[in-house]
């Protein structure tokens, strides 16, 4: 029997038929940004996107509501046709695995940055990825969550959320005046002594075992302690985790990562020199450094502290994303996750650049409150990166409050990173830029360590409608009685029907607060409610077609 995903529904194909072409020539899929498949397209003019979905993100890493793929004009009263082209799309496309190495020399030569795509191990899996982002578009304040029971029908929950207080003055203050840059750059230098720690070659095998066997080493002799490796079925480099076991509050979950695998260009082998210094044994050694301090201290957290050096990060976030979706899919009550990666290389005139897009707003600000608690001398910048530009967006994926706080500016990062050349010498043989972030990393690892059970958040009440348009026709749904937060609606199915929605009265193509108006069945809008409203849909068939709608709102 032949099984189809709504989102192939909506495009009229089989999974069996699309599974068979990917079998040939070593074709694989991912997804990526606009910029980046701007790039991709330079090198293969047939990598076409096999489906693409508004991510409700514009690409200065605000959060919008409107979004105008297909016809000019104004997408809301307040929002311009210029504001409504700058909302960034995610494309699923099948490529030859060949051109990764040219696709991620582009993105870092053209682009000034790591990453932009994730990998896929399936067609399959692709489409539960951008189909998570069509229906759970946009979270307020710009950040894009990606939780993947959103389009279920019934009612829908997430993670614990913190509290957020800063209270552990007493505890961490002491602890970071005892972390030491010289500690983590020699960390830097034995990582970076390996030919290169690629997820295929031996060396990058051997770098694996070597962190393991460090970690294990700082917390020997403790109960609570435990290091694993992380197997991948699909390559040799396994990703490292070092879990402090919480006390009486051990369910919920904190993830500190950084990537171990270093890349140099597009052909990376057993001899080729990729030391990978600042990207990213730096956020190896910050999250050594953090894990040597906790030790020292004897410090036992309430929650779960899990330290997380990923595999594969270079090609697609690949490790990341199989612990992620492993945590997902076990039922992990993950309350929040930091990336370090690159720490080291101060390229901008601020001390930390706070990453907004594809992360939490709401642990961003934590993440502020903590620099500017423990670490008041530091400045503080934000700036976006893009989509899949490191492991976070793994946990974004999943529906994980993640943030990563990062070395640099955007277009000011280490420009000799997948080079030869990036080497600690190069950053001027000291680490104290990564200090910095280390003793943020630990400082959010205690304050959110210590801390009793989070508070659940409040479960979405979720419908779902389906029903049949002929061109021109269209239906007015609602009115949906919601709460304060965000309601959002989404659309897929057969043909191109465009989606509306307005507060206090029934939309129209000329009156709403947020519309979707692609050349699909494929819609999602979302927008933020700030007190008791009554909110309405409106679906207009551009073309004939079926949809399946479905809603989410605080009841």
């Amino acid at each position: 029997m032949k099984k189809t995903t709504p989102l192939l529904a909506a495009l009229g194909l089989s999974l069996a038929a699309l599974s068979s072409a990917s079998l040939a020539g070593e074709k694989i899929w991912i997804s990526l940004g606009d910029a980046a498949l701007a790039q991709l397209q330079k090198h293969s003019e047939s990598a076409r996107p096999r489906l693409s979905v508004r991510s409700g993100l514009s690409r200065s890493g605000e959060f919008s509501a409107a979004s105008s793929a297909r016809r000019p004009g104004l997408s809301s009263g307040a929002a311009s046709t210029a504001a409504a082209a700058q909302l960034e799309s995610i494309h699923l496309v099948q490529i030859d695995e060949d051109l990764l190495g040219q696709l991620s020399d582009s993105i870092h030569e053209e682009l000034r940055r790591c990453g932009g795509y994730m990998f896929h191990a399936s067609l399959e899996d692709g489409l539960a990825t951008l189909q998570a982002h069509s229906s759970e578009a946009a979270k307020t304040g710009g950040t894009l969550g990606a939780a993947t029971g959103a389009a279920a029908a019934g009612r829908a929950s997430g993670p614990s959320r913190p509290s957020y207080v800063i209270d552990q003055q007493a505890r961490v203050t002491p602890m970071l005046a005892q972390m030491q840059a010289s500690r983590i750059g020699q960390t830097i230098v034995d990582l970076s002594s390996f030919t290169n720690r690629f997820y295929k070659t031996s060396s990058g095998v051997a770098a694996s075992n070597w962190i393991k066997q460090q970690w294990a080493n700082l917390g020997a002799g403790r109960s609570d302690f435990s290091v694993v490796q992380f197997n991948h079925p699909n390559w040799a480099q396994k990703s490292v985790i070092a879990t402090i076991k919480g006390s009486d509050n051990s369910r919920e979950v904190i993830v500190l990562g950084a990537h171990m695998d270093s890349i140099n260009g597009s052909n990376t082998t057993e001899t080729t020199v990729a030391p990978g210094a600042d990207d990213d044994a730096s956020g190896v050694a910050s999250l050594t450094e953090i894990l040597r301090t906790l030790m020292a201290n004897n410090y036992k957290p309430r929650r779960t502290i899990q330290f997380m050096a990923y595999a594969a990060e270079e090609v697609g976030l690949r490790g990341s994303q199989e612990i992620a979706k492993s945590h997902k899919r076990l039922g992990a009550n993950v309350v929040g996750v930091m990336q370090l990666d690159m720490t080291n290389y101060k390229g901008s005139p601020k001390d930390i650049y706070i990453y907004t897009d594809y992360t939490d707003a709401a642990q961003n600000q934590f993440v502020n409150n903590l620099i500017q608690t423990y670490q008041p001398e530091l400045s503080i910048g934000t700036d976006v990166c893009g989509y899949g530009c490191s492991d976070h967006a793994s946990w974004t994926a999943q529906g994980y409050a993640a943030s990563m706080p990062f070395e640099a500016a955007f277009n000011q990062d280490n420009p000799k990173i997948h080079t030869a050349n990036d080497t600690y010498a190069n950053t001027g043989s000291q680490a104290d830029h990564s200090l910095k972030f280390a003793r943020l990393g630990l400082s959010y690892a205690v304050e959110l360590g210590s801390d009793g059970p989070g508070s659940s958040v409040p479960s979405d009440k979720v419908e779902v409608l389906k029903g049949r348009l002929a061109t021109g026709a269209s239906q007015v749904l609602g009115p949906f009685k919601a709460k304060a937060g965000a309601f959002k609606a989404s659309t897929i199915g057969e043909g191109d029907i465009d989606l509306y929605v307005k507060v206090g009265a029934a939309p129209t193509t000329s009156s709403f607060d947020c519309k979707s108006d692609g050349s699909t069945s494929v819609e999602n809008c979302a927008i933020n409610l700030n007190g008791n409203s009554e909110v309405y849909v409106l679906l207009k068939g551009y073309a004939a077609g079926t949809y399946k709608l479905t809603v989410s709102y605080q009841p």
